[in-house]
């Protein structure tokens, strides 16, 4: 017999803190032995039922009612409870012992399943989900958080306050001031623009920006390859015009390459899906296929972009609306985010009205207003004809769950489409949509004083 399932079970049964504490993360397949595996599910089933510990006289009755045991079994399982004596044992002692054993005994059953799966053996999955069942046992541990009690917890909430947060920080002075110094892990972040305005070349600066701070990042696109992605993000950090990449000689373009990769411990991966193919399950998929083979972990994770992304939850072909449809898409994403524990960035359309509107709003989301309800952060990028010729594109805030919307809420920045940059303009280019020509990054004071030709206020 198991020395440390005969412990857990004794414990279960006399040492009520612990069984409080353990139940919820035992499975009865962690028990080897087949009468110990019944014996926990009599006092599983008890605590679930009667939220109390049984006695050995409960437990003999119960075992005795069952239909899957016989007489020799049943003879086993008594002798069995009448030597689950009381012994004292140090509690933390306890649950280190008993959390490792279920951590060992899940890792054991899930490499069992793998085989299993591997050699054709199990119908229902695919190799495919190999590196879930893997991690998911890997991850096993006790977490013993119910709650933040208010008046008790007091002293790390207020460490919590003080603390800085991690975050993503851009290249660019004012995305950084409207969100407090960058991205924080967790988040979704939404880019609205029309057809050709510069969604995906936002997003390659920012990944190229985020690449050359020595931050990990996976770009995920559904609309144009890797290789027009990896273009782009060519032109940005290479300085060379997008035109121009074909032309350069293999040597100098080593070159280029090698010198970027001095001046970053980064790493960049691009991973095509087909169009309104792959959902968060296919990019968790992915998540875990780069830790395993390539020990890869992404700081920030792009998506080009959200609308052309499947639902894990409905199909496009069934009966579900628009709204419903790209909600679900945006709350995937950001449970997606949360479980990575990185910001997501990604875009989306504006309407046809929107499109040639020099003042977006957040009604002018194309498809489904339930994405601006889910996203943490929400901008619009404008290109009139007048900014095209002064080399810029109007950023207008929609929503921010980081900071007040109203301060900075249209600011300009340079845009070099030939080199897929953005960049930050002479202070004199914002005068004119500031909500005032003094600092006022974090008052809440000011009010807006003055408009910008051919925008609304």
């Amino acid at each position: 017999m198991d020395r440390v399932e005969f412990l857990v079970l004794k414990n279960l049964l006399h040492n009520e803190e612990y069984l409080r504490k353990v139940i919820p993360f035992i499975k009865s397949e962690y028990f080897q032995d087949f009468n110990q595996k019944v014996l926990y599910e009599e006092i599983h089933s008890f605590v679930s039922q009667y939220n109390e510990m049984p006695t050995k006289e409960v437990l003999n009755i119960e075992v005795e009612k069952r239909k899957d045991i016989n007489e020799t079994s049943f003879k086993e399982i008594s002798h069995l409870i009448k030597h689950l004596d009381s012994e004292p044992a140090e509690i933390e002692w306890l649950m280190n012992t008993t959390e490792k054993w279920c951590r060992d005994r899940a890792i054991y059953l899930a490499l069992m399943e793998s085989i299993q799966i591997a050699d054709g053996g199990n119908e229902k999955k695919t190799p495919d989900a190999i590196p879930s069942i893997l991690s998911d046992a890997l991850a096993v541990s006790f977490d013993n958080h119910v709650g933040h009690d208010y008046l008790q917890d007091y002293v790390e909430r207020y460490e919590l306050y003080n603390k800085k947060e991690e975050r993503i920080e851009f290249d660019l002075e004012y995305f950084n001031k409207i969100t407090k110094g960058g991205l924080p892990n967790k988040t979704l972040n939404i880019a609205l623009a029309g057809t050709g305005v510069g969604k995906s070349l936002f997003m390659c600066h920012v990944a190229s920006s985020v690449l050359l701070q020595g931050k990990n990042v996976l770009y995920i696109t559904l609309e144009m390859a890797e290789e027009r992605i990896a273009e782009r993000i060519d032109a940005n950090l290479l300085n060379v015009n997008i035109q121009d990449i074909a032309g350069l000689p293999k040597q100098m373009f080593e070159t280029k390459v090698n010198n970027l990769a001095k001046k970053t411990q980064g790493t960049l991966i691009i991973k095509e899906y087909p169009t309104a193919s792959a959902h968060c399950g296919h990019f968790k998929g992915l998540l875990n296929e780069l830790a395993l083979k390539k020990s890869f972990r992404p700081d920030i994770i792009f998506i080009d972009y959200l609308n052309i992304c499947a639902s894990s939850r409905y199909s496009k072909m069934g009966n579900v609306n628009s709204y419903s449809y790209i909600k679900a898409i945006a709350e995937e994403l950001r449970g997606l985010a949360v479980e990575a524990n990185v910001p997501i960035v990604s875009a989306t359309q504006t309407t046809r009205s929107g499109f040639g509107s020099s003042d977006v709003e957040l009604t002018d989301t194309s498809e489904s207003f339930g994405l601006p309800a889910t996203a943490d952060l929400m901008f619009a990028l404008i290109s009139t004809d007048d900014l095209e010729g002064l080399g810029q594109i109007l950023v207008k805030q929609l929503k921010n769950r980081y900071n007040d919307p109203t301060i900075y809420k249209r600011f300009v920045v340079g845009i070099d489409r030939a080199k897929m940059r953005l960049y930050d303009c002479e202070q004199s280019a914002q005068d004119d949509l500031l909500d005032s020509k003094k600092e006022e990054e974090y008052s809440y004071e000011e009010k807006p004083k003055k408009s910008f030709d051919g925008f609304k206020f």
